[in-house]
């Protein structure tokens, strides 16, 4: 009875060298078109083109109707980063999935940490999410821009500088206020609309409307002793 060893079977060890370099190519690929195309719209919305003026786009016209050219530009650069932002960790973190799976790692587990990572984080900064959402409506709708001279519940005034957490206004009295976008419930743009100021009329108070019967009272004795 002859003892022969038996056949040495290498195990797989699930590293997919061929998989991360393709998931890499991948996601670098992706990234630098969306980047570029995301330039090249920004470029066009800065520079007025006609592009969204064709009937089949009129549903986009109120965001992006004619505008001075500082503006424009203010909006497109704004809305380009963002867009880059978004694309940019959207990208990195599909890309990093597939190369921990080429990895042969579980990505189950950490998927559901970030999950419940997710949901902590989102509620201890439900605020903060609120006002990056306020300013980026703000800004696609194009509510108000550097420059106008804006009414909210708490100031009037002209805007210096604005973000997607914080506009900065300046007041009639020199004052600056920094107000979060997520608490501007209204605002009126006094610089797009045909504003008239509207005259200061004194307002009947407490002793005005005191003194009048006692004025009248004063008409009818003088009339009386004559």
């Amino acid at each position: 009875m002859s003892l022969t060893p038996p056949p040495l079977t290498s195990q797989p060890s699930g590293v997919s060298i061929t998989g991360i370099v393709i998931s890499l190519g991948v996601g670098i690929a992706i990234w630098l078109v969306a980047t570029f195309v995301i330039s090249r719209i920004s470029k066009r919305v800065a520079s007025g083109t006609n592009f969204f003026k064709k009937p089949h786009f009129k549903w986009v016209a109120p965001a992006l109707r004619a505008l001075d050219h500082e503006r424009r530009v203010q909006r497109a650069e704004t809305i380009g980063s963002l867009l880059n932002s978004i694309v940019g960790v959207l990208v990195a973190v599909i890309t990093t999935m597939y190369v921990l799976q080429n990895l042969d790692i579980n990505i189950a587990p950490l998927l559901t940490s970030v999950g419940i990572l997710g949901i902590a984080i989102g509620f201890g900064a439900q605020q903060l999410i609120r006002d990056f959402l306020a300013g980026i409506f703000i800004t696609i709708e194009d509510q108000y821009g550097i420059g106008d001279v804006i009414e909210t519940s708490e100031v009037v005034g002209v805007v210096e500088s604005m973000g997607l957490r914080i506009t900065r206004v300046r007041s009639e009295d020199g004052a600056i206020w920094y107000l979060r976008n997520g608490e501007i419930l209204r605002v009126g743009n006094r610089s797009q609309g045909s504003y008239v100021p509207v005259p200061d009329v004194p307002v009947a108070g407490p002793d005005t409307a005191l003194s009048a019967p006692a004025t009248e009272a004063k008409k009818t004795e003088q009339k009386a002793g004559e």
